[in-house]
């Protein structure tokens, strides 16, 4: 499988990756514009979070059903029709919510700059695809106006020990429940995406770049057009077993009023539907 690479400053920028995220499912973007520097800032203020005590004041109570922000342990979810926890903790970062007193402005500033992109793209979207949206459902544009969904997920994967549960991954084979999602590359390699005849491929992001993929609203919406496809984090080898890895994407959601099927199904059951089945919502 061949991601296509492309520069935010090519002038073909949004029609190469409308056509590689019709292809594949997934793109990788290049030369942007949201600085190196603040995502690494970023990733060094949370890795101390994590490594702290003070995580724990922060814990989500799964019985809320109203919001899913804050802390989640280790063996919070699993992936669906996986019995399986996976091997990560993460925070959830929302609009118009308190951060840890450690964390500075600086996720504030990442979390803009990525969902001012991702709108960009899916406006990019939108531009380059044929009619296969539904006349009676709203534009992509609509769709995420106003949403509370939209969602920063800091993980951490911490090393491993040896004493995992036989078949525990760091992110078990699934697909992302929203429209899109962008990843600024990793601390360290183990995305995996999976081809239609099941074979896997490496994910290629380096420093500066950042992946982009479809999610299963966008999927549902297109009619298929678009393919949110399915990927994972593996587990390390060798030496690596001892790094934690640290990720963060940025999921864009549609408002949870908005309806994405002909069948009249809204953005905000289908999420709810799914998080159940992750063991996000009790």
């Amino acid at each position: 499988m061949q991601l296509a690479k492309v520069s935010y400053r090519s002038p073909q920028v949004g029609k190469a990756i409308a056509q590689s995220l019709q292809q594949t499912g997934f793109a990788i973007l290049c030369d942007h514009e949201i600085p190196v520097e603040t995502i690494q800032f970023v990733y060094q203020e949370w890795r101390s979070f994590f490594a702290s005590a003070a995580k724990h004041d922060y814990l989500h109570d799964i019985h809320e059903t109203n919001s899913q922000a804050g802390y989640f342990p280790m063996l919070a979810e699993h992936a669906k029709d996986y019995g399986i926890a996976d091997l990560k903790e993460f925070f959830h970062v929302y609009q118009r919510q308190d951060l840890p007193t450690q964390i500075s402005h600086h996720t504030w500033q990442l979390f803009n700059d990525l969902l001012n992109l991702a709108k960009e793209i899916l406006g990019w979207i939108e531009i380059d695809t044929p009619q296969v949206f539904p006349d009676q459902l709203e534009s992509l544009q609509q769709m995420i106006a106003h949403s509370p969904n939209h969602l920063l997920r800091i993980l951490h994967y911490p090393p491993l020990t040896g004493s995992e549960q036989i078949g525990a991954v760091r992110a078990a084979a699934h697909q992302d429940i929203n429209l899109i999602t962008l990843l600024p590359a990793a601390t360290h390699n183990g995305l995996q995406v999976q081809d239609l005849e099941g074979h896997w491929y490496e994910v290629p992001c380096c420093l500066g770049e950042i992946v982009i993929n479809v999610g299963d609203m966008l999927q549902v919406a297109s009619g298929g057009y678009y393919r949110s496809t399915t990927h994972r984090v593996v587990n390390p080898i060798g030496l690596e077993t001892g790094r934690s890895r640290y990720s963060m994407p940025l999921f864009l959601h549609a408002h949870p009023a908005s309806i994405i099927s002909t069948t009249g199904l809204t953005a905000g059951t289908y999420l709810a539907e799914r998080l159940q089945q992750i063991g996000i919502l009790g």
